[in-house]
Parts: C-alpha cells; structure tokens; sequence
C-alpha cells in the first residue's frame, strides 16, 4: 500500500517502517483495513480507506473512513459508542500531505 504521510486534524496517518501493507494513524496499527480504489485498481489519487482504530484516550475504537478524491483527501471519524444510548461524536477533517 503506498501512503504518504498526512496529517489530518489530530490523526496523524503513514506507514509501518515494516512495509506490512497497513497503515498507521498516530503510530497505531489498525484493527481491520479495507481499501477500495473508487475509479481504477492502483490509482491512489482515487482511493477510499477504512479502518477500526483503538482509542489511546478511552476505551473503545474509533471507526475512520479516509477518502481521497483527485488528490484532495479527507478523513471522516466517529467514536464507536458502546451503548446506543450515548450521543454520537464525529469529525471530518482535511487532510495535509507530509514533507
């Protein structure tokens, strides 16, 4: 997977030095990864990610959906409530590419 690195509000995304194929966000190794390239296979100017993130802040796992668009990206995320009757808490952020 080539990832450049982003900063996206607060989640800082890369990839391992290992080259496993999985990404980073703030160092963490996502619990599951799915990649969906939206207009051809290979084209990473086009590609949607998803990933169940642990929280370093509380229990629990944020659910982050990163979609880049014609080179402009953003990263949707939403801490995964553990009862239904919590409030939902989401963000969108844009995404800044790392020098």
């Amino acid at each position: 997977m080539v990832l450049a690195d982003s900063q996206c509000g607060p989640f800082h995304l890369g990839t391992s030095p290992d080259n496993d194929g999985w990404a980073r966000i703030n160092g963490a190794k996502p619990t599951s990864q799915k990649v969906t390239f939206l207009k051809q296979q290979g084209d990473y100017d086009n590609i949607q990610m998803q990933w169940m993130v642990p929280r370093t802040d509380y229990p629990g796992y944020y659910g982050m959906d990163y979609v880049k668009r014609d080179g402009k990206a953003i990263l949707n995320v939403e801490a995964i409530r553990s009862n239904m009757d919590q409030p939902r808490v989401f963000g969108s952020f844009d995404c800044v590419k790392m020098k």
